[in-house]
């Protein structure tokens, strides 16, 4: 029992500190910022608990599922097309945003996450963990360790990024999204050359 702690503390600790500052707790931030709350944070940890659970029960070859070169563009299209759509949103002069209903905050949260970190280096991390440990404290550990980055992320999105005008806020999202595509379909052509 005292090596279920033990692991379970050293991949809490490992990966919320590789999580922080990293681009989906950003993603969490802002997404916070323009919707509810809560939808925002269970999308992002079920997409969590579901990658951890991925990436200890396939170990090292989760990533290895698609190429990493498909993966990467898909994120840059997913992220393009925010950075469109918050360009679209600053453009509109009402302050009021139509807030989808939670379901839908939900899904969207959980799918972007899900794409964005699959085969990340959080996910590696863990499936490596995984490889010399015990897979249920892995899971567990890196899964809270994951959630409180998260929950970082929402709280500063919720209450610093508000403070906002509606119109810097998108703009904001859109050079953020539209940075993080580039980045991304960076990484698919290096990983194709």
């Amino acid at each position: 029992m005292n090596e279920f702690f033990i692991t379970t503390a050293t991949s809490l600790g490992l990966i919320a500190l590789a999580e922080m500052g990293d681009k989906t707790q950003l993603v969490c931030m802002t997404l916070a910022a323009r919707h509810r709350v809560l939808p925002v944070w269970l999308g992002a940890v079920a997409a969590f608990a579901v990658l951890n659970l991925l990436a200890v029960v396939f170990g090292a070859t989760a990533a290895r599922w698609l190429p990493e070169w498909s993966v990467s563009a898909a994120v840059a299209v997913l992220f393009a097309l925010f950075a469109y759509r918050a360009l679209r949103e600053a453009d509109n002069d009402e302050e009021v945003i139509e807030e989808r209903d939670g379901r839908s905050v939900f899904l969207s949260t959980a799918l972007l996450i899900f794409v964005a970190e699959f085969g990340d280096k959080t996910q590696l991390a863990v499936a490596g963990l995984a490889g010399i440990h015990q897979a249920l404290p892995v899971w567990v550990g890196a899964t809270l360790g994951l959630i409180l980055a998260t929950t970082l992320g929402v709280v500063a999105g919720k209450t610093v990024l508000q403070r906002l005008p509606r119109k810097w806020l998108h703009r904001l999202s859109a050079a953020f999204f539209f940075l993080l595509a580039l980045i991304a379909a960076g990484r698919a052509l290096a990983t194709l050359s």
